[in-house]
């Protein structure tokens, strides 16, 4: 008997074990109430967080320059039009055909050429 309530209590802590392992997708918690205009101009793109069973509240993602993420709530009017901003931009560049990529992402292609500056390319 003790040998069973001993197995019973392993096989419930390996259980428990396991389920805090889940990974839960990556959702804001909370908002930033204000940004100034100095970090606002390094936004470079934006994505929705929709309230799902996942994520529980809703928010704009804005992707600044480098790669930093910040949750902003979407009912603010600075939000909205830091978002429409951000749509003209790529509006306007994608009709000049001069859609280049702001965002380093540290990621290299596979078997592309390192770049060289044509000042360094004799030596």
């Amino acid at each position: 008997m003790r040998f069973s309530a001993t197995l019973c209590l392993l096989v419930l802590s390996c259980l428990c074990l396991a389920l805090a392992q889940v990974s839960y997708p990556d959702c804001c918690l909370k908002y930033v109430t204000k940004m100034s205009h100095r970090i606002k101009k390094h936004a470079v793109d934006y994505t929705d967080q929709r309230l799902t069973g996942e994520c529980n509240i809703a928010a704009v993602i804005f992707t600044m320059r480098r790669g930093r993420k910040v949750c902003t709530d979407p009912r603010e009017q600075w939000v909205q039009k830091l978002k429409k901003k951000i749509d003209d931009w790529k509006e306007r560049n994608s009709r000049h055909g001069k859609v280049k990529p702001r965002l380093f992402t540290g990621i290299v292609k596979e078997n592309s050429e390192p770049y060289l500056h044509p000042s360094l390319a004799g030596t």
